[in-house]
This record gives structure tokens, sequence and C-alpha cells, in this order.
């Protein structure tokens, strides 16, 4: 069953995960939970402070969205079906230097709400799967902002606070009628 995806203004998405140190069954499930929220809501990234959770987790499936990217997996291209969807815990990026580019993200915990946010892009990132395997993947385009995206809101930051300004400006009354709706959900909760 899907998860509760957490609403901006909520402190939870402000706050940095603590890295994971147990690769277990628990840490499997709520990967596998991750996935089955992020799949229902037609997201292609989901963070663990999304799902209440304040650790380094965060789960990517791009098989969905046309492929205009390209990526390394340890060295080798395999097919995006045999790694994804991706568990990707404790990120650590690197980016690529390299052209920067504006593009328009949008995020599960902001319903509706789309804006401009310049990104690297390209990156190339370590991580650890759900067993505590290490890889590193080196990717661009759509795969490289979507883990720059997710691995944000792992250190608490938000796509709002990287918003080209004038796509912040555009957005400002429905952040702020999100904002409202999340604090009178609060009160009644």
């Amino acid at each position: 069953m899907p998860l509760p995806i957490v609403q901006f203004n909520e402190p939870i998405l402000r706050k940095k995960g603590a890295p994971v140190t147990a690769f277990n069954a628990a840490l499997r499930r709520l990967s596998a939970e991750m996935v089955e929220t992020m799949h229902a809501a037609e997201g292609i990234g989901l963070a663990a402070q999304q799902v209440g959770q304040a650790i380094q987790l965060c789960v990517v499936d791009l098989r969905v969205v046309e492929t205009d990217f390209d990526w390394q997996l340890n060295g080798a291209r395999p097919p995006l079906e045999l790694f994804m969807p991706l568990t990707v815990v404790n990120p650590v990026i690197t980016p690529v230097p390299g052209d920067e580019y504006a593009y328009e993200e949008g995020c599960l915990s902001f319903p509706k709400i789309r804006g401009d946010v310049v990104r690297p892009d390209e990156i190339s990132v370590t991580y650890q799967d759900g067993e505590g395997h290490p890889h590193t993947l080196r990717c661009n385009g759509l795969l490289a902002r979507c883990i720059q995206h997710e691995t944000d809101h792992l250190n608490g930051i938000l796509f709002i606070d990287r918003m080209e300004k004038d796509s912040l400006e555009a957005v400002a009354a429905d952040i702020k009628v999100l904002k409202k709706r999340t604090r009178e959900a609060a009160k009644k909760s």
C-alpha cells in the first residue's frame, strides 16, 4: 500500500537525513514501499523525507520516460530495466565540469507546482544499494537532474530553494496556498 507523501511546510522536509548504517529487511521494505508510492503518484523519484523518514535514502525510476540521457553504472552501461527502480543510499554527488541547464522541475511534495531550476547536466554519484553494496553512477540529462533533486531532499533542500527567481515568483501564490493547507491539516490531526 502506498505511503502518505508529506506536503510542503512539514518540518521533516527541511531535515537532513541521517546516514543509513543498517542494511536490513526494514530498509528493503521501506525502499519497496517508496517505489510503490512513487509509482502510484506517477513520479520518477522519491526521497525518504517525503514519506516522513529523515534518512539518506531515495528511489528513482525513469523507465517510463523517453530516454534522453546517458549513464554508466560501475563502468558499464546496463539496460535501465536491470537496475531500475534504483535504490540510492548515502549518495555523494560530484558534478562533472561542464554546462548547467535550467529545466522545469516538479515535486511530489508540491502538487501541481513547477519551476525552472539550474543544475549541472552531468554528475557522478557514489552510493550504496539496499543491500549496502557500493556503486558509482555517472549520468547526465534527466537522470542526473532527478538524482540531484532527490539528494537535495536528503539534505533538507527543496527545489523551490534552487528555483530561478522568475519561476519562483510565478508560483509564489500557489506555494502560499499549499503552506496554509498543510498548516491547517496539521491542526486537524
